[in-house]
């Protein structure tokens, strides 16, 4: 099959004279978004010649710790969503939510679903 569409996502990243990243910006062209701004971003490739995942994980200097737990726990519960959806496995993916369940407990990170 032919591809009939590319689109493109993009990572700028401004490092200081450690290497240390200071900006990150992105872009995708499909999703309208060009140079937004971000503290943090977790890459995922899955190399299937070596049968393992390569990962990049990246944050600014300015995301404050309280923030990238939040950060986490929400990548958690989302690859819990995903697993489900690439594997039927509802079983697993609800051990995953269990385990975010937990995660945010022992973080005393505030649930904003009860909120209102």
């Amino acid at each position: 099959m032919a591809v009939a569409h590319k689109s493109k996502i993009e990572f700028e990243i401004g490092l200081d004279e450690n290497k240390i990243p200071e900006t990150i910006h992105w872009s995708a062209t499909d999703g309208g978004v060009t140079k937004d701004a971000s503290k943090a971003t977790l890459i995922s490739v899955w190399d299937s010649k070596e049968k393992e995942t390569l990962y990049l994980p990246l944050w600014t200097k300015k995301m404050p710790v309280d923030e990238m737990k939040v950060f986490f726990h929400q990548t958690l519960l989302q690859m819990a969503d995903t697993f489900e959806r690439a594997t039927n496995d509802e079983k697993m993916s609800a051990t995953m939510r269990d385990f975010c369940e937990y995660f945010a407990e022992k973080l005393e990170l505030e649930d904003k679903s009860k909120k209102n």
